[in-house]
């Protein structure tokens, strides 16, 4: 049993009656000491604060090397923009002389070739950096680069801290009242200077702390060339820092990081999805951005439950979009989008007639996390898949619009049921609707590409054509490509084989990617794939069985309505050459349709790029596919016609309704008087252009004996004849939106 004790009365002793005291002049002495050997020590930690500043002790050789990549790659980047200016300048220079000559009736002079020698050595230097710039600008700094840097940043720092000494000093000469306000600013300074310094460690409050991690930084050696990446490194928050019992909510209620990441943990958790961590979290525009890592499986988790995970989010449809991360097999980017991505991404450049080359990279679009879309189409086969309105001619547009822009590319379009590149047609040299035009010019193109595979030795080029503004680069643009001929189809795939390495190069288009529309299984053999708005049998045709795990979701695009452009012009795309093959959603931006057909009349009037005669010539030393030659009896009779001819250049230009060749002018004749009538009557009603029925009505009035008896099928019969082809479209006129007719400037061209 418990008793209780009375509480003891604590005895304190007595004070001393005469306590002991220390002499005045000894305490002094005492505390003088005490403060100089703080102030011995203050100073030492303000010695060692400084050096370390000085010698750039806060700055390790992970963000150094970062930064010394950085600075190689704007370097790179300036001087590329200067080289690309270089070569505008010159070309500028270059017309200008040709028109002084011309005007002298020469058709060149001394200053002209001197110019193209310029432009020549200007285009060389461009193609050698095309192929070796971007790897040189990225590689990991040596230590030579890293001791270099380092020496600069030190010397900055002095050169910093003896201008402010100066200006400081100055100030004060100037200006008496900063001498007020220098005293607390200089008892600070001390202070936060003589604080405590530690080598090498992280106390809270040094005065020149480290940078924080940034989202991606050396993690290897970065002397070693492929040091990885991190990513996801900034941890917001993990499954085990969620509060007990705490619900998902809808992501309109989020407004900071940590409110992010708690949000994306618990949909994950009450949906089943393994992730466990989130880090990097960002506001966009759009939405919100993070890194999540799962702790078991694969990121396919996330992919399967994206459509569960857009109910707990509230979100729209294709609201959750996540991209597994290549370096990290366990995480992924998770995008929560509530507006539009590409909203805020800038326009297409403008690109100027012969002011690039096919080698150069160029921007085409734009990705989903805001970077630019450059891709060089040089020796580039490609697949382009999308559903009907899926936005396949903007994609094929865009592609086109860099391709007429080269000065050493020349570019076709077929299109056996539709109308091809449509507003670009004046810069496209050849065009083809109809099967026999389209397997007239695949054969004579696969031909070409054979003759150049003998002549490659011949010009000292080695195991590829080398494009150059003499020797130029083909880009043939096939779209609607299962509706051409069975013929068409056997000689495309011929060329995807062989014309590569020769600078023939075939971008084709469908609406599907299984053999159901290719006819072969030949989408996974394209090294260039581009897929929009499709079905899933699709995507996976084109990028593999397990693409869908992977984060390839094309299909999860919606095509465009006559109302809604939806996802149109939205794509995956794999084989960007120097990208790597990650499933990351682009815009592909539309360029309007005004904007192409002035870019298109601006190319035209510049002169559109001809091929080079030796490859013209070494495709006739070459034999012609079997299925391609006509059959014989045994009495050499033509038992089976050859089912297409191969055509020569000017042949083919005639049959395509194409210009003529330079050098194959129009002789006297009806058919030259039918072209130089319409350019005359264009000329006095001071129109650039004309349908077929008011041009024929207008020439009937100027000249009745020669037209007045014809009909429209004649005068079309005649022009066609006389080289002008078939009418082409001429753009609005009047509330017309696209009529058809004849350019002035086109026939002009004939003459």
């Amino acid at each position: 049993m418990a008793t209780e004790t009375e509480p003891v009365e604590q005895q304190i002793p007595p004070m001393p009656t005469d306590p002991p005291t220390v002499p005045r002049k000894q305490r002094i002495d005492t505390v003088k000491l005490q403060a100089k050997a703080a102030y011995g020590e203050q100073k030492q930690n303000v010695r060692q604060r400084l050096a370390a500043w000085f010698a750039t002790a806060d700055i390790d050789d992970q963000k150094l090397a970062e930064q010394v990549v950085d600075n190689k790659r704007r370097q790179a980047q300036r001087q590329d923009d200067e080289l690309l200016r270089q070569v505008g300048r010159v070309n500028s220079r270059l017309a200008q002389a040709r028109i002084d000559a011309a005007r002298r009736g020469e058709e060149t002079s001394p200053q002209v070739e001197r110019i193209k020698g310029e432009l020549a050595a200007l285009q060389a230097r461009v193609e050698t950096r095309a192929a070796e710039g971007p790897a040189v600008a990225v590689m990991p700094p040596t230590n030579r680069e890293l001791d270099r840097a380092r020496w600069t940043k030190k010397a900055t720092r002095v050169a910093a801290v003896l201008a402010g000494g100066y200006g400081y000093l100055h100030g004060i000469a100037v200006e008496p009242a900063l001498l007020l306000l220098s005293i607390p600013a200089g008892g600070f300074g001390w202070w936060f200077l003589s604080r405590p310094h530690v080598e090498g460690g992280t106390e809270a409050g040094a005065p020149f702390p480290q940078a924080p991690v940034l989202a991606a930084t050396f993690l290897a050696d970065p002397m070693q060339a492929g040091g990885a990446m991190s990513v996801g490194s900034r941890v917001v928050m993990n499954v085990e820092q969620l509060a007990e019992g705490a619900k998902p909510h809808p992501l309109r209620n989020v407004s900071t990081p940590s409110q992010l990441a708690e949000c994306v943990l618990l949909a994950a958790r009450a949906e089943g999805v393994p992730i466990v961590e989130v880090a990097d979290v960002q506001r966009q525009p759009w939405g919100w951005q993070c890194v999540v890592r799962v702790g078991e499986g694969t990121p396919e988790a996330i992919i399967s439950k994206s459509g569960d995970l857009e109910t707990r989010f509230d979100l729209k449809t294709n609201g959750v979009r996540p991209q597994p991360i290549l370096e990290r097999r366990a995480c992924a980017i998770l995008r929560l989008v509530e507006g539009d991505p590409f909203a805020t991404a800038p326009g297409l450049p403008h690109r100027a007639p012969k002011s690039i080359s096919i080698t150069d990279k160029s921007r085409l679009g734009t990705s989903v996390g805001g970077e630019s879309l450059d891709a060089a189409f040089a020796g580039v086969m490609g697949l382009v898949v999308a559903a009907s309105g899926g936005g396949k001619t903007g994609l094929l547009q865009a592609v086109g619009e860099i391709t007429t822009a080269c000065y050493d590319n020349i570019t076709i379009d077929l299109d056996p049921h539709g109308d091809g590149l449509e507003d670009l047609h004046d810069a496209v040299r050849v065009t083809g609707r109809s099967h026999e035009q389209i397997e007239a010019v695949l054969l004579f193109f696969l031909m070409l590409s054979k003759g150049r595979a003998r002549l490659r030795a011949k010009l000292g080029m080695g195991k590829k054509w080398k494009v150059s503004k003499e020797h130029p680069h083909f880009t043939i643009i096939f779209d609607e490509f299962p509706k051409g001929s069975e013929l068409a189809k056997k000689l495309a795939f011929e060329l995807l084989l062989v014309g590569r390495k020769e600078a023939v190069t075939l971008i084709i288009a469908s609406q599907g990617g299984t053999k159901l529309y290719l006819g072969e299984n030949i989408a996974q053999m394209i090294a260039f794939k581009a897929v929009g708005p499709c079905k899933v049998g699709d995507t996976r045709a084109v990028f593999g069985d397990g693409a869908v795990a992977e984060g390839w979701l094309p299909h999860k695009l919606a095509p465009a309505t006559d109302t809604d452009p939806k996802d149109a012009g939205h794509v995956y795309i794999q084989g960007v050459p120097g990208r790597p093959d990650e499933p990351i959603e682009y815009a592909v931006h539309e360029t309007p349709s005004a904007t192409l057909r002035k870019l298109a009349q601006e190319r035209f009037e510049a002169g559109l790029v001809e091929p080079d005669q030796d490859s013209l010539d070494a495709m006739k030393t070459v034999d012609l596919p079997e299925y391609c030659e006509a059959e014989y009896d045994k009495d050499d009779q033509i038992k089976k016609p050859a089912p297409v001819k191969l055509l020569t250049w000017e042949q083919l230009l005639r049959l395509c309704n194409a210009e003529p060749a330079p050098g194959s002018e129009l002789t006297d004749g009806p058919e030259r008087a039918a072209i130089e009538d319409s350019v005359a009557v264009m000329q006095k009603a001071d129109v650039d252009r004309m349908k077929t029925e008011p041009l024929l009505a207008v020439l009937q009035d100027y000249d009745p004996d020669a037209y007045g008896e014809m009909t429209v099928d004649e005068f079309k019969a005649l022009m066609k004849q006389a080289g002008a082809g078939s009418p082409i479209t001429l753009g609005p006129i009047g509330e017309e939106k696209n009529p058809r007719g004849f350019k002035r400037d086109r026939l002009r061209h004939l003459l």
